[in-house]
């Protein structure tokens, strides 16, 4: 059998960078996704349309004037001349898996499965960073209740932030070094 690859084609960094709410709805831009895909937005668009029942509202929608004004200003596209003659449209994560059968280069499907994994990695950091508010706020609770703080309640909640600080900060494993190495001289 093939062995498939797996290199990535973008930093999982990048990608992360070019996912945005809107809406309520993690979402991607048509002009970041046909950058990403190796194709022009205006391509990617046409695909789109010649193929408008794939996409529902949920999976894709045109952005409103609004929308798209505020988006320019969080991401720094104010720049003269960068005006687009029609409103990008977004597409959600179910969007852009449907987009994965209309573009079928083996770019744009190394991209489409990093994507995935990517919007798969930033839900695992948000439930996980529920699931430590939520333990938090049960605590805090707790000490309310019984208002009283002895030493020792303030030496656990001591050990309960440097846990956290340890959970959110992991330690930076030193890089192996990789290639040839020279032998030292003597």
């Amino acid at each position: 059998m093939a062995k498939t690859q797996t290199a990535l084609v973008v930093p999982d960094e990048t990608l992360m960078t070019k996912i945005y709410i809107i809406r309520g709805k993690k979402v991607m831009l048509d002009s970041d996704l046909a950058e990403l895909y190796g194709v022009s937005t205006g391509n990617l668009n046409k695909a789109v349309a010649r193929n408008i029942k794939r996409f529902p509202e949920d999976f894709m929608f045109d952005l409103t004037k609004t929308e798209y004004s505020s988006l320019r200003f969080q991401i720094g596209i104010l720049k003269r001349g960068q005006h687009t003659k029609y409103l990008p449209k977004v597409f959600t994560r179910e969007g852009i898996s449907m987009l994965s059968g209309l573009l079928n280069s083996d770019r744009a499907i190394r991209v489409n499965i990093q994507i995935m994994r990517t919007f798969w990695k930033m839900e695992d950091m948000l439930l996980t960073h529920k699931d430590i508010l939520k333990k938090l706020t049960e605590l805090e609770k707790k000490l309310l209740k019984s208002n009283t703080r002895t030493k020792k309640s303030e030496e656990d909640i001591q050990r309960i932030f440097i846990v956290l600080q340890q959970l959110l900060e992991p330690p930076q494993e030193p890089r192996k070094q990789i290639g040839y190495k020279l032998p030292k001289k003597k």
